[in-house]
């Protein structure tokens, strides 16, 4: 089958097909890698909204500055964004204690368990077996950590 010419046309050796590829750009060129950076760069720049000139090959120190204020703000603002998202999803860990004991419940974190497991392990009353237990145990929660 004729294809365009300018295309890019390779024989896969896995499924012995012939493929081919239509030029990246409209006038039959493939881009070259300083132009492909400039669309990047370019589109960037539109989408967060900079007015600075970046085919330029030099910047003045003024427009840097400007694209860095910039980049400051909107990143504050979003660390700012992300954090009351994270803070409407997530509870304290007091306000979670407080709810489980309403419901007779007796959460323990993982630094409690360990704590537990050693002192159980430390003692003199515990028997090999419990203290065997203890060290799977407390070999558990150290792996997570």
């Amino acid at each position: 089958q004729a294809v365009p010419a300018g295309s890019h046309v390779r024989l896969n050796l896995q499924t012995g097909e012939r493929e081919a590829k239509l030029p990246d750009s409209e006038n039959g060129e493939s881009d070259t890698r300083e132009e492909r950076r400039r669309k990047r760069y370019r589109h960037a720049r539109q989408r967060v909204g900079w007015d600075v000139d970046v085919d330029a090959n030099s910047f003045t120190s003024e427009e840097l500055k400007k694209a860095l204020a910039k980049m400051k703000g909107s990143e504050k603002a979003e660390r700012k964004v992300s954090f009351l998202f994270l803070k409407k999803k997530f509870r304290p860990i007091e306000q979670l204690k407080e709810e489980f004991e309403k419901l007779n419940m007796k959460m323990e974190t993982d630094y409690e368990i360990m704590v537990k497991l050693i002192s159980k392990f430390n003692s003199s009353a515990s028997t090999l077996d419990e203290k065997v237990a203890a060290l799977y145990d407390l070999e558990y929660y150290v792996h997570q950590v």
